[in-house]
């Protein structure tokens, strides 16, 4: 009769199987699952025994899975998240009992105009939680598909298929400049900004090597340039105070902080104008009432931070 190779297994393996599988290295897989290297090369020692398969070989840049394993990971998957959900789904939800990291990437625009706001409003909800706000960096998506964040938030940035999207805004295009700009308008055409350098902020992921505005100016015959780029907006907003150049962003910039810069609507292409706002995190996460929560938390966030912007303006 052959062996049932579910009934005698410690179903405790898989999760560490499943953690090797996204990793590929004993000393990450330990330090998610909270256990030692040791322990990891037990367990891993049971998994080749039960299936008679070594699973993972050694390669210079870590472990590397065979075939099985890559087979029997893709076949596990979807039924053990489906089983946390579950799980997960079954307790009813309060965010005053969170005592874990919340980690959320945010992309720079996010970053430099809401992480202190968004921090606030999430600890005053959850207390005990860790909240740890960091920036988007080119391993963001990897990062969320292996679950070592929450969630992310940024513009659309072709995500693999295991990342799931929510718009939570459409923000809206619009640039700014210093004080003393020789554009002294509030409302002006492309043309006017013809010849002025650009300073532009980089996304990774994103825009790295390309510009947006420059992109859309070159598109209607403009001659202009990036003059600056940076992935640290307060950099850019440096540059900007103390040159010409301008700096596109959008109506989330908290101009009432920045007293130096004035901000220029720029007529053109509605199409051209919207910026829609992504939360993105795995799928097997879309039924999490934890995520719901961060979502609606963070949407909140955004639009108080646009309302406030454009009554700023309309002063």
């Amino acid at each position: 009769m052959a062996k049932d190779l579910f009934y005698s297994l410690d179903l405790n393996l898989l999760r560490t199987f499943l953690v090797l599988s996204q990793e590929l290295n004993m000393r990450k897989a330990s330090q998610r699952l909270f256990v030692s290297q040791p322990a990891i090369s037990q367990s891993l020692q049971k998994l080749r025994n039960h299936f008679n398969d070594d699973l993972f070989v050694k390669v210079p840049s870590g472990l590397e899975p065979t075939s099985f394993a890559t087979e029997l990971a893709d076949a596990i998957t979807p039924h053990l998240d489906g089983l946390a959900n579950a799980l997960n789904s079954s307790q009813e939800f309060d965010p005053k009992l969170i005592d874990n990291k919340l980690k959320i990437a945010l992309s720079p625009m996010v970053l430099a105009c809401l992480s202190g706001t968004l921090f606030h409003q999430l600890r005053e909800q959850a207390p005990q939680a860790d909240i740890e706000l960091i920036g988007w960096t080119h391993n963001t998506l990897e990062n969320i598909s292996k679950g070592e964040v929450l969630l992310g938030i940024n513009y659309d940035l072709s995500a693999p298929k295991e990342i799931y999207l929510k718009q939570l805004i459409e923000l809206k295009g619009r640039v700014f400049v210093r004080q003393g700009h020789p554009i002294k308008k509030s409302i002006a055409t492309m043309e006017e900004f013809d010849g002025y350098e650009i300073a532009s902020f980089i996304n990774p992921g994103w825009n790295d090597t390309f510009s947006v505005a420059e992109q859309l100016m070159k598109n209607h015959g403009l001659n202009t340039r990036v003059g600056f780029r940076s992935e640290l907006v307060m950099a850019i907003i440096d540059v900007v105070q103390h040159t010409d150049m301008f700096m596109p962003h959008s109506n989330l910039f908290p101009l009432d902080l920045y007293p130096n810069l004035r901000a220029i609507d720029v007529i053109m292409d509605e199409q051209d104008k919207s910026m829609p706002v992504y939360s993105q995190y795995h799928v097997k996460n879309r039924n999490n009432p934890l995520i719901h929560w961060l979502n609606s938390e963070i949407q909140t966030a955004l639009n108080h931070q646009v309302n406030k912007s454009e009554s700023i303006l309309a002063v």
